[in-house]
């Protein structure tokens, strides 16, 4: 089964973490693979403590602050956490930001998507993004579509360690 959690609002990466967390009390193996994040968010140490198998890229970077060469790098650097990923055997697989780092380049949308569908054979996959490519709209068992109806941010605020980030 395939699990899409998409828009422009928050809660996509928080509700596949819960997904995975879920899975974990109920002894399922847990991989996450985190797409242009740098592995420093509140989730994944207690993930990794509780068994998940989390792959993360330290040196990620906003994609507009990234020069030919970085991105060279970040997407031979995000298609070995994918395979890495894919090599171990899962009941859950936690593609987070893949919607954004195939959007970006950063991450080959074919590959991405044999991945997902082989995997999806075997355990529940779930993909998160801004933007999901057609591809994940028509292959998704689950869309859930987040969409942001008010957000301190839009008064200044700005985001808070442990709640947004």
């Amino acid at each position: 089964m395939i699990h899409l959690y998409w828009g422009e609002g928050k809660g996509k990466t928080t509700a596949a973490m819960g997904l995975a967390l879920r899975a974990l009390g109920h002894g399922r193996r847990v991989s996450v693979v985190q797409f242009l994040k740098d592995g420093t968010s509140g989730e994944i140490a207690p993930l990794r403590e509780l068994g998940a198998a989390v792959y993360t890229c330290a040196e990620a970077k906003f994609t507009w602050q990234m020069d030919k060469e970085e991105r060279r790098l970040a997407r031979e650097r995000f298609t070995e956490l994918l395979s890495a990923a894919l090599r171990e055997p899962v009941d859950l697989l936690v593609l987070d930001e893949a919607c954004a780092a195939c959007e970006a380049g950063l991450l080959d949308a074919e590959v991405l998507r044999a991945a997902v569908l082989r995997a999806a054979k075997q355990a529940e996959v779930v993909l998160t993004g801004r933007v999901p490519m057609d591809w994940m709209l028509k292959s998704a068992d689950y869309i859930t579509e987040m969409r942001a109806c008010r957000h301190p941010y839009e008064r200044g605020i700005a985001a808070r360690a442990g709640i947004e980030y």
